[in-house]
């Protein structure tokens, strides 16, 4: 993988990503454990998981349109949560 740093974000706006980043990873551990058995705890977080996936998605869709980052249709974007860097992450070929 290959890391080039594209933008900044400020920040509030870190700490927005890195509460969905949180919520999303508690979410999925959570699904490793959680069974079907219990059919409304079960709907709640496929649920919640749902939302929380559309709201990290539309963070990342929103802060590439304010602040343009670069990107190609392999790579991704991810934050350093200590330096509010934002880095384009592309597979090495």
């Amino acid at each position: 993988m290959a890391k080039k740093k594209v933008g900044q974000v400020t920040p509030v706006e870190r700490d927005e990503i890195q509460r969905l980043f949180e919520r999303r990873n508690g979410l999925n551990e959570l699904a490793k454990i959680l069974t079907a058995d219990n059919a409304e705890l079960y709907e709640r977080l496929v649920t919640d998981m749902g939302e929380t996936g559309t709201k990290f998605q539309q963070w990342w869709d929103t802060m590439a349109q304010k602040y343009s980052w670069e990107s190609i249709p392999d790579g991704n974007w991810e934050i350093n949560f200590d330096t509010c860097e934002i880095f384009l992450v592309t597979p090495e070929v």
